[in-house]
């Protein structure tokens, strides 16, 4: 019987910071919609709970039905994402096939153990918990920790797997969701964007292509995911104000006379103009707005310098200026890739960011 000025048992003690522990590492996968740091933060998570040696999360193939190491840790985790299990083959198989949680005390002897992974991996699976990641409508996968590090896994480990793969589950679907609404959101701008393209019969693919050299280079550059995120929709959207350009202009096959070059200047403040109605495109605006200022501070519409410049617009400007010189248009043939590459070369410090072009020569064969 406890005493008055007795404190929690050692035992409860325990099942307390396994709670805080769970709350804190469920907040932390569900910080996120990007399902690559989902996953990597969820075998993070549960390795460190369970203080284990390694952990995996093996998806659900859902064409073959196989299941395969989509996130694996420890030294040996890049081999291991070679294995492919079919439904019901390794411990893994059959939770996913069963639908059931397993704790495994000696992997070594169990019959169901898939002995080929560890003689791929080098590795030595002594026990483990394996238990299904799924949803009220379906299987994605299962989740599994190996070799306690301070003995065996117990029944309280099972229960807070069990806790921590249906908060999983949910993340990772939230972030399938969002990649499929984001898909669609990408797919109607670029057709919006198209559809703009399509009154200049010249400049067929323009918009596609712009996107996939800006993106090629802002990778290259190590631009974090969500500027790449914003490189994309200005890239996508970078003529927009093209909207506001008179025929006349826009379709004129010879060189255009200074007041109808001024005109053609006016859709880089036209795009934002018009985008700027939509709230949560403001930060892809800087990016759309500058794509023709230069390095040198000669472009327009600002006169902006150097890093004054957007880094978004800078990677466009190389992209869209690379296209444009290699593309043909009605009064002039277009350069062939080796001379416009020669060209982007030669205005690098002056129209075009050095580190841009820099990132650029490095990525345009693979494109």
């Amino acid at each position: 019987m406890l005493r008055k000025n007795d404190g929690p048992s050692e035992e409860i003690q325990n099942r307390l910071k396994h709670l805080d522990a769970l709350i804190d590492l469920t907040a932390l996968v569900n910080s996120s919609l990007d399902i690559d740091e989902i996953k990597q933060k969820a075998i993070e998570s549960v390795i460190k709970l369970t203080n284990s040696e390694a952990g995996s999360l093996i998806f659900v193939d859902n064409q073959t039905h196989e299941l395969y190491f989509d996130v694996a840790s420890g030294e040996k985790g890049e081999t291991v994402k070679t294995i492919r299990l079919k439904q019901g083959q390794g411990i893994a198989g059959w939770v996913a096939e069963n639908h059931l949680p397993l704790i495994i005390e000696d992997a070594q002897s169990d019959h169901r153990f898939f002995k080929v992974a560890d003689e791929i991996s080098g590795f030595v699976t002594r026990n483990m918990i394996c238990v299904p990641v799924e949803t009220k409508n379906s299987l994605i996968g299962v989740l599994q920790v190996i070799n306690r590090r301070d003995g065996k896994f117990d029944s309280k480990d099972m229960v807070m797997m069990v806790a921590f793969s249906h908060q999983v589950a949910i993340s990772v679907e939230n972030a399938k969701l969002n990649e499929e609404l984001k898909e669609t959101f990408y797919d109607t701008i670029q057709a919006f964007a198209e559809t703009i393209e399509m009154r200049d019969p010249y400049t067929g693919g323009h918009t596609k292509r712009v996107m996939e050299y800006s993106l090629a280079i802002g990778k290259r550059m190590g631009l974090p995911r969500s500027d790449r995120e914003r490189l994309k929709l200005s890239a996508i959207l970078h003529d927009i104000g093209k909207i506001g350009v008179m025929d006349e202009v826009l379709l004129k096959p010879g060189k255009l006379t200074p007041d109808e070059f001024k005109h053609m200047m006016r859709h880089a403040e036209i795009g934002p103009e018009v985008l700027s109605r939509i709230r949560r495109l403001k930060d892809i605006l800087p990016g759309i707005k500058h794509h023709h200022e230069r390095y040198d501070g000669a472009g327009y519409p600002s006169g902006l310098k150097g890093d004054d410049i957007p880094i978004i617009a800078r990677i466009i400007a190389v992209a869209d200026s690379f296209d444009a010189m290699t593309s043909d248009r009605p009064y002039r043939k277009g350069l062939s890739l080796e001379a416009g590459i020669e060209e982007v070369k030669k205005n690098s410090g002056t129209q075009f960011d050095p580190s841009a072009v820099k990132a650029f020569l490095a990525v345009y064969q693979t494109l």
